[in-house]
């Protein structure tokens, strides 16, 4: 997906417009017409992650910028993420029990390349 459209799919996300299919992990997730774009019936709007990804592509623009790589060919080409290790706090609760109080956070990983001028292939290669 090109970069300005997925910056531009995830600003719709943030004001309703259009929404994040959820294919999986879908279990209590209530159905949106709007999920209909991508054929599938459930949909959500996930502010936190949207606006994660957008600062994600920000930096990454601005990485391909300072590599004078041209933004407006930019093509996202993979985006994985990973569980990390998990944090561990401590909450204190009533009559002298302690129970942990747990952070997940995650690996993103975003690889994205400029999107290459098409070379035809020749009509007839000559043969030596």
């Amino acid at each position: 997906m090109p970069l300005r459209k997925a910056q531009q799919l995830y600003r719709q996300v943030l004001a309703k417009t259009r929404c994040i299919p959820f294919k999986r992990y879908n279990g209590k997730i209530g159905r949106t017409a709007q999920a209909k774009e991508w054929g599938q019936t459930k949909g959500r709007w996930p502010r936190k992650s949207v606006v994660a990804m957008l600062s994600l592509l920000k930096n990454a623009e601005a990485n391909a910028i300072e590599k004078g790589l041209d933004a407006n060919k930019m093509i996202i080409k993979h985006v994985q993420v990973d569980q990390a290790a998990r944090m561990r706090r401590r909450t204190f609760r009533a009559h002298g029990r302690i129970t942990p109080y747990m952070c997940s956070p995650c690996h993103v990983q975003l690889f994205m390349t400029e999107k290459a001028k098409r070379v035809p292939s020749p009509t007839s290669a000559p043969k030596k």
